[in-house]
């Protein structure tokens, strides 16, 4: 049954081309816009560390300034300084922990064509694969020691691989970082998380690094951050001039993760972490209250604002508009469903029920809203792409449809729909037919 009345909502649709023309065109901007504002929020919302949401935790020290909090969600630096960075690396109770921040080298191979290119780099330590999933092509992390000893090693993004050495094994080969020869130990297979849970101080939605290298050289070669540096005093250690004088600073930006795997694990860690608070107010810092906060990835994206209020508003927003249209396609199917009354009177006087009637105008409408979500999904990808090309590159990550969110569409679409032709469908179930039939 449910076939033929599918037969002939196509049937109807065929005879009033204008109308229904009109009425999938409403359904289809609706949905289209909707769906692109939605895509973009859906997208920036993703959290790829969703499976480690129980033993993952980003970590914030309250070494700020005692007389006014850091302008944070929670009023704890997003980052931590050098020195607590390194203290922290000496614990054993965390299974993995990684600190890291952004950077940048020149590359470029002896006796090679290629033009030398600055690339964005990650200097971090050896946990950060593990810690964050990161998949490797060939090779692998450097050992334990280089996180505390100048090694110059480097790990190569699939890409860097294959502008370099066109994506063959590349492990034992040297690359010109800066002039200096790193010793590349490893490539990884593709990988390009979208937010960078891992970074969400730089633009969470930028490519992945292309270059890793181990967290010990910052001395040997003078490393600074390329993202956020923030401070909130120039007090430094005794003595300290120049580049130490930075690293000893009371500069946040280091980003910090550990991995705890159990509520045992994270209450030793919660004390060592007070331990070291006190220990560090011995010395004249962390001059605050105790403070400090081990955040999953999942609070992490919340805390840091991925998916921003103005988002939220455009998506209910989009919503609405949606609304509206669907409003619009009420009037239209009322006003094609009412032509059709002497048909149904007719039905109806036949011996077909009030429901069958009704059901055969809201699969009608369910028909409307496939191909208003076909078109919708269309509109969606034109809309996708025109943000791409206005982002410039920097959205391409989160400005695509998927298959969910095409499914959605014309979910939404159909949903959309049947609400419009809930209440035509409903009218003209009530026809009476002793109106449209005559009598000699």
């Amino acid at each position: 049954m449910i076939g033929y009345y599918i037969s002939l909502a196509m049937r109807s649709l065929r005879g009033t081309p204008i109308l229904s023309a009109l009425m999938i065109a409403a359904i289809a901007v609706g949905v289209g816009a909707s769906m692109t504002v939605l895509t973009l929020n859906y997208m920036m919302s993703q959290n790829a560390l969703e499976h480690k949401d129980s033993v993952l935790y980003a970590v914030q020290l309250d070494s700020w300034d005692p007389n006014q909090a850091a302008d944070t969600t929670n009023e704890i630096p997003w980052q931590l300084t050098y020195p607590d960075a390194t203290a922290l690396l000496r614990s054993d109770i965390p299974t993995r922990q990684v600190a890291m921040h952004r950077f940048g080298f020149t590359v470029n191979l002896d006796e090679s064509e290629l033009r030398p290119f600055t690339a964005n780099t990650r200097v971090t330590t050896r946990d950060f694969f593990s810690l964050f999933d990161v998949p490797f092509e060939y090779g692998g992390t450097w050992s334990k020691e280089a996180d505390t000893a100048a090694v110059q090693s480097v790990v190569l993004s699939k890409e860097t691989n294959e502008k370099l050495f066109g994506g063959e094994n590349s492990v034992g080969k040297i690359v010109k970082l800066n002039g200096e020869p790193f010793t590349v130990i490893g490539v990884l297979k593709h990988w390009n998380p979208s937010p960078k849970i891992y970074d969400l101080n730089n633009n969470p939605f930028a490519d992945s690094e292309e270059l890793y290298i181990p967290f010990g050289l910052h001395r040997k070669f003078g490393i600074y951050s390329w993202g956020n540096t923030n401070g909130w005093t120039s007090r430094t250690a005794e003595g300290a001039e120049g580049y130490e004088r930075f690293l000893l600073g009371e500069h946040v930006w280091i980003q910090y993760w550990v991995e705890l795997d159990n509520a045992e694990q994270r209450e030793a860690y919660e004390q060592f972490l007070t331990g070291h608070i006190h220990q560090q107010k011995e010395q004249g810092r962390f001059e605050r209250p105790l403070k400090f906060a081990l955040s999953p990835p999942s609070e992490w994206l919340v805390l840091n604002e991925v998916l921003e209020n103005d988002n939220r508003v455009l998506g209910w927003a989009s919503l609405a508009f949606l609304l509206v249209c669907v409003i619009n396609a009420v009037a239209l199917l009322l006003a094609k469903f009412l032509r059709k009354a002497p048909e149904a009177g007719v039905r109806r006087a036949l011996g077909a029920s009030r429901n069958a009637i009704f059901t055969q105008h809201l699969i009608e409408s369910s028909c409307i809203g496939v191909l208003g979500g076909l078109f919708g999904i269309v509109l969606a990808l034109a809309g996708l792409t025109g943000i791409r090309v206005l982002a410039m590159g920097q959205a391409d990550q989160i400005a695509a449809m998927n298959w969910e969110m095409m499914l959605a569409a014309v979910g939404l679409a159909i949903l959309a729909s049947i609400l419009a032709g809930l209440y035509p469908a409903w009218r003209i179930s009530r026809t009476n037919p002793s109106v449209y039939l005559k009598t000699q």
